[in-house]
Order: structure tokens, then C-alpha cells, then sequence
């Protein structure tokens, strides 16, 4: 990977940065969140049989950490295309 200056690749991380520092607290909010804050109120509602806090602690972060990676890949690539820096 090869940036035009030191300003161009400063800037590039800088908004890789705070991408993954977003996804991250989506992330974090979800599992610690659902899991553990608002679960109460998520265990009055079912989900496929199950209650939703119940449901998120143990596979819904899960599943929300997977999408947030799907995220990141197509952002990435499209970061990558503004600077000029992708295969």
C-alpha cells in the first residue's frame, strides 16, 4: 500500500480509525447493552421462542459482531478506493 504523502496516509487512518472505533461501540453497546443493561426490559418480549435479552447475551451479539464486520470489509474497500490504495 503506497499514499501519495504522509498527509494523504495520516488522513486515511484517521478515518479507518474512526470507523472501527464506531462499529466497535455499536458492538459494545449491543453485547454489554442488551445483554446485560436492558435486560429486563428485552426479557418481556420473546424471540423465536426465547426471551430477547436472554437471546442477545448468549447469540444476538454474536450475530450483530459478524454484521459489523460484513460493514467494515465494504467501508474499508470504499476507503480504500478514495485513497487510491485499493488492489
Amino acid at each position: 500500500m503506497s499514499f501519495e504523502s504522509k498527509d494523504t496516509a495520516k488522513k486515511y487512518w484517521d478515518e479507518n480509525i474512526k470507523l472501527v472505533i464506531s462499529l466497535l461501540s455499536i458492538w459494545a453497546v449491543v453485547s454489554f447493552g442488551c445483554g446485560i443493561l436492558f435486560v429486563d426490559y428485552l426479557n418481556e418480549i420473546q424471540f423465536m421462542g426465547f426471551k430477547l435479552g436472554f437471546w442477545f447475551a448468549q447469540q444476538g451479539a454474536i450475530y450483530v459482531f459478524l454484521v459489523l464486520i460484513a460493514v467494515y470489509v465494504h467501508k474499508a474497500n470504499k476507503l480504500d478506493e478514495k485513497y487510491g490504495v485499493d488492489e
